[in-house]
């Protein structure tokens, strides 16, 4: 039993520091994908609310594609398309050489789009429950029509928006463990590499098990003082 343990430990013996070298690696992922998508998933959903037709379908067609397709596939156009549309490009300059694209920019674009496809509809829910009222009486006091959405609808946008997004998150979360399948070294890859190397698959699944259980329980801890800090004007009345 102590042999099996000390395979979880830290230095040459053990794969400790690999696991959370991967941990590390999956959150970076993760919360470098939040300031694109869910920024980006707003923005459609003003395209979707917008009264130009154009901007409307441009929202939908981005939700309905990056919502249809799994990630798996997404992750896979990225970064395989991404390194043959560079590779034409640059033969076309006249460089013959190969070109590798880094495997943390392609997840992160992947799962950004990924992420601002299912948060545009968080955005959008969050915006109907939002009285129209109040920025029409905003931009009668003066404000700008952005001033407006800002400084009045925004807030109110995120105390309802918050509880979607969460849940956007933590399938952001677990998604990441697909660029395990492009050889980039999160939760998934390094514990592949220690079950392969020792035999030991339930110990190092059962590993990865805690190290996501624990990133969705801090993460929930988050999001919740966040929601608490939206609501405190409610809490008070």
């Amino acid at each position: 039993m102590l042999d099996v343990l000390q395979l979880l430990s830290w230095g040459e013996s053990g794969w400790g520091d690999a696991l959370l070298a991967g941990a590390l690696v999956t959150i970076l992922l993760a919360l470098c994908c939040v300031p694109f998508g869910f920024p980006l998933g707003l923005l459609v959903a003003l395209g979707a609310r917008s009264q130009r037709s154009a901007a409307r379908l441009s929202a939908t067609l981005f939700s309905t594609v990056f919502r249809g397709l799994p990630e798996l596939l997404t992750l896979f156009l990225v970064y395989y398309g991404s390194q043959i549309a560079a590779e034409r490009l640059m033969r076309h300059l006249g460089y013959t050489g190969g070109i590798a694209v880094n495997a943390f920019v392609a997840g992160v674009i992947a799962f950004s789009l990924v992420l601002a496809a299912f948060s545009s509809e968080v955005w959008l829910g969050a915006f109907k429950a939002v009285p129209q009222g109040q920025s029409e009486a905003a931009q009668a006091l003066g404000l700008s029509r952005w001033s407006a959405l800002w400084r009045v609808t925004f807030p109110q946008l995120m105390r309802v928006a918050l509880p979607g997004l969460t849940n956007n998150w933590l399938t952001l979360l677990k998604d990441t463990s697909l660029v395990s399948t492009i050889s980039l070294a999160d939760i998934m890859r390094q514990t592949s590499l220690a079950v392969t190397a020792t035999r030991e698959p339930v110990l190092f699944y059962g590993a990865a098990c805690v190290l996501y259980l624990i990133l969705s329980a801090v993460s929930g801890l988050l999001f919740s003082r966040a929601e608490s800090r939206f609501s405190r004007h409610l809490q008070k009345s």
